[in-house]
This record gives C-alpha cells, structure tokens and sequence, in this order.
C-alpha cells in the first residue's frame, strides 16, 4: 500500500502535541500548541468556519469557532487530530486527504518542532514526500505570492545537480529563493525567518519579498 504522508505527518504532529503538552509555542503568531490543535480540529470538523480562513469578513465567525474548541479539553483536541477527518467531513473523501492535508500537517508539525527553545533541525524526508512539497511549492505561488510586487523563483538544492530556477511569480526585478523543496515551501507561506533558504537578487527587491505578506 502506498504510504500516505498526510496520515504519517498527521500521526507525528498529534504525538508532539501530547508530549509538548497545550501551552508550548509555535510559529503560528499568536497561537500556542492548544491553538493550533483546536484550528485542526475545526477545520476538518466544522466546515461551516472553512471560508474564514480565506474571506476575511468571515473570519470572526471562523475565530470563535476556534476559541470555543481551544476552551475544551486540550486531550479532547489533540485525540480528534490524531483521529483524522469524520466520515462525513469532505477531508475524509479517498484522495481529499492526501491533497489536502499533506501540505497543511507538515508546515504545522515544523511551526511546533521550529517554535521550541534551541530550535529544531530539518528532518531528513522521504524522497516521495520532498517531490510532493516541490510540487506544492511550485504550484502555491498564485495563493502564497499575490500582492508580491517583484518576480519570484525557485531553485531547489537537494537533487545533487546544478538545477536551474523555476519561475513562479511574475514581476520585476526577480528574486531568487535556492533551497531544499521542505524550507523553500515554508518559506512561500510565511515561515521566513525559520526556513532554510537563500534568497538572492536585487536588494530593493529582496527587501519588499520579506516585508511581504505571504501564505493564506
């Protein structure tokens, strides 16, 4: 059976909630471990508060659906993550969960593993699952880069071969991101200051791509 890295990554990230406990930090601004276990849990379990997390105007409804799963028992949270997608959610689809979840559990297990005293190491991955993040990578960048205002590329550093620069934003002057596929992926949805990557080109527009809001 092929192996599913959203179920392995899921399985990583609910056993680092229970170890850590509800009151350690993460990358997610704002968020501590309970946070992020309950924003799981109602994404997956309370598809009426989906739309906030892309509409704005919706996003207080989405918020206090949030804080209402937070106020519940942080175990409660952290079981139904380890669980997975009820039959009935859209994420329990065959195929919707790898599509959509592989992404999502391993940019949060490294907001968890990164936001620890001292850091953590990136991990060494599964080849099937480094192609999958450069896949998402390359293809996030209408989602992750609007509003960018200069040309983004990328160029991956993990294959052993001197690999040209993929364009994937347009603009002008470009600004090149040379990284492992993991750290150039955390890199495009916020996670700057934590991910493992070269960021080269002109320095006016080096600067306006990390002042830029990117991600969801």
């Amino acid at each position: 059976m092929p192996t599913s890295h959203a179920r392995a990554e899921r399985a990583a990230l609910a056993e680092l909630l229970r170890v850590l406990g509800p009151d350690a930090p993460t990358l997610c601004e704002g968020w501590t471990t309970r946070d992020l276990a309950a924003h799981l849990v109602v994404r997956e379990r309370r598809p009426d508060s989906g739309p906030g997390l892309v509409f704005k105007p919706l996003a207080g409804h989405t918020e206090r659906v949030r804080l209402r799963q937070a106020a519940k028992p942080y175990e409660q949270s952290v079981r139904l993550v380890a669980d997975g997608p009820p039959t009935l959610s859209a994420f329990g689809i065959p195929g919707v969960d790898a599509a959509a979840n592989t992404m999502e559990y391993f940019i949060h297990l490294e907001d968890v593993r990164r936001a620890q005293p001292g850091g953590a190491e990136p991990r060494e991955l599964d080849p099937a699952l480094t192609e999958i993040l450069w896949k998402r990578a390359k293809g996030s960048s209408r989602i992750a880069l609007r509003g960018v205002p200069v040309g983004v590329a990328l160029r991956r550093t993990d294959t052993g071969a001197d690999e040209p620069a993929q364009p994937i934003h347009k603009g002008s002057p470009v600004v090149t991101l040379a990284g492992h596929p993991a750290e150039l992926l955390l890199y495009l949805f916020g996670r700057k200051e934590h991910a493992r990557v070269e960021v080269t080109g002109d320095p006016d527009a080096v600067r306006a791509l990390r002042a830029a809001d990117t991600g969801l």
